[in-house]
Formats: structure tokens, C-alpha cells, sequence
């Protein structure tokens, strides 16, 4: 599996097309299903931040997992929302340990954070 990180509007979308060759019908924009690719996690783990881990072996049997980084900035007043971020960042950092490769996109540059 590999893991993409990156701001919102960073390039990580095009970046796996470009990268990887994967066509818009094999992404799955912020829904689990069985498309090879999941772009915005962060959308998947808002929807239940409390029961993210339970996703864990789905993801782990995507090709690629693309997310915003959500952990920066101001910090929300909503604890929904503090909830969230954290169940988000937390979700990485254990895709991040389990993943083959990793990255990290800022202005469409890729950074490679782990494997090749």
C-alpha cells in the first residue's frame, strides 16, 4: 500500500495518475469500496471518527491511500471537530507504519517520506 499525504489542493490526485496510471473510474473519492484507490481519507474517518481503526484492514488492502493533512492550522473550538483531526492523524501515522511506500505532496512536489 502506499500512503500520500498533503495539503488540500497539493497535487496528490494528479500525482497518482501521473505516477501510478490509475484512471478516474479506479478512485474512490471519500468513500470505501473496492476501487484500488481511496482519495480523501479524511472524509471516510469524519463520517465515524470514533470507529477509524476498524477500517484499518480495508485500507490495508487498497493499492493507495491519498489524505489532507488536517493536523495544522488553528485549532478548532468544535470537539467533533478536534475529534476528527485527531482520529485522522492518528489513522496515518498507522497506515504510515504498515504502508510499502509513502509520500508527501506540497505545490505537486512529491517528497518520498519511506521506501524507494
Amino acid at each position: 500500500m502506499v500512503l500520500v499525504v498533503g495539503g488540500m489542493a497539493s497535487g496528490k490526485l494528479e500525482y497518482v495518475v501521473q505516477e501510478y496510471g490509475y484512471r478516474p473510474d479506479q478512485i474512490a473519492d471519500g468513500i470505501l469500496d473496492d476501487r484500488p484507490v481511496l482519495y480523501n481519507l479524511q472524509e471516510v474517518v469524519r463520517a465515524n471518527p470514533t470507529g477509524c481503526q476498524d477500517l484499518l484492514p480495508q485500507l490495508l488492502n487498497k493499492e493507495i491511500v491519498l489524505c489532507n493533512e488536517v493536523g495544522s492550522g488553528v485549532i478548532p473550538v468544535s470537539d467533533e471537530q478536534r475529534q476528527w483531526r485527531e482520529a485522522t492523524g492518528r489513522l496515518c501515522i498507522t497506515l504510515a507504519v504498515h504502508a510499502d511506500r509513502g509520500g508527501r505532496l506540497v505545490c505537486g512536489i512529491p517528497t518520498i517520506l519511506k521506501g524507494e
